[in-house]
Formats: C-alpha cells, structure tokens, sequence
C-alpha cells in the first residue's frame, strides 16, 4: 500500500450540472454535502485533498480548491488541473458525485499500485469509471496534449497510457453510482434506506 504521504486526493467538483440544477457538490445527502462524503473517504488515505472548481462556495470545506487551467474543457480538464497541482506522483482522484464511496472501497485502488499502470480504475457493467481512479502525476503531460488538441474526453486518456480496470463487485455497484440528477438522488436514498 502506497504511504498516503505520497498521495494526493483529487476532487472534480467542476461540472455544470444542468441536469440536477443546481452544484452537485453541496446537494445534502444524510445531512452531509456530497463533497463532504467525499473528502471523508479520501481523507484517511492520503496526505493533501484539491477541489478542482471555479466556485468558490467549496473553500469552506477546508481544502485547498484550484481552477482549471484550460477553462471550459470538461473532465479532462478538471484532471489535468488536479494533477498539475499535485505534489505528489500518485493521484487519487474521484468525481464529487459519488457520495457513498467508501474509503474501503477505495483502498482497493491503492494494492496495485506496485504495478506499472498510469492509471487504475473500476468498471462497473461493462463501462469504465475513470473518475474514481488512481492516476499518476504523468497523465497531466498527457492530459495538456489531448486538450491542446480540442479533445475533452476522459477515455481517450484512459486508452493513450497503461490502465489497469478492477471490475466492481455486484454488491458495491452502490457505491460508485454517480448522481446525475434528481431521480438518481431519490433512487439512492432509497436504496440507503433499505
């Protein structure tokens, strides 16, 4: 297992959420934002914490926040902001719209880090999810070409550098479902209250 001083925690709290209406990081679920879960889950696992926003509303969750740097780009860009201001050569990094992540869950990210993967991610019925996902500071490099090159696509990284995928369990599917709008966010509840 990697020390957690040697990693950062990545939050992408970037996106416009035009479908849920309103900033997906602040929306309560069991009393607690939706960032605040997910500063929770990182936090025993590594050294700094970064909020990739331009909203300013995330400072006070007592973590630094950037911006990114090539603005208007997407999740590549919220990435290749994340990582580019990462002190650290491992990069967990999560989207700030999985709140029933789990720090345990996640550890599973961290014991295969001795192999020689840019990034390792889960997958869940057959799609990637690379926004809950280990990355190497590297992929910043990486991430700049793609964006120089008008692409603002998450997978097109994820196929240009060595990735390792983990299939999730049936039994955690729960976990890495991300809340994209409001009826996603009754259906979790209701499920976490089952």
């Amino acid at each position: 297992m990697i020390d957690p001083k040697n990693i950062t925690g990545i939050i992408l709290a970037g996106g416009k959420s035009s479908r849920m209406g309103r900033e997906k990081g602040l929306i309560l679920l069991d009393g607690k934002p939706f960032i605040q879960h997910s500063i929770d889950a990182l936090r025993p696992l590594v050294n700094t914490i970064l909020i990739v926003s331009s909203n300013a509303d995330y400072d006070a969750f007592g973590v630094t926040r950037v911006e990114d740097i090539i603005i208007e780009s997407g999740p590549l860009a919220g990435l290749h902001s994340g990582l580019t201001h990462s002190k650290t050569e491992h990069n967990l990094v999560i989207s700030c719209d999985v709140p029933l992540v789990t720090t345990k869950f996640l550890k599973k990210l961290l014991s295969y880090e001795k192999e020689d993967y840019d990034i390792i991610q889960f997958e869940a019925e057959g799609k990637s999810i690379p926004l809950i996902a280990l990355y190497k500071k590297q992929c910043a490099d990486r991430c700049q070409e793609l964006l120089a090159n008008g692409e603002r696509r998450l997978r097109k990284l994820v196929s240009a550098v060595k990735t390792k995928t983990i299939t999730v369990l049936e039994k955690e599917r729960l976990l890495v479902t991300n809340m994209n709008t409001v009826e996603d966010l009754k259906t979790i509840t209701n499920a976490i209250d089952h």
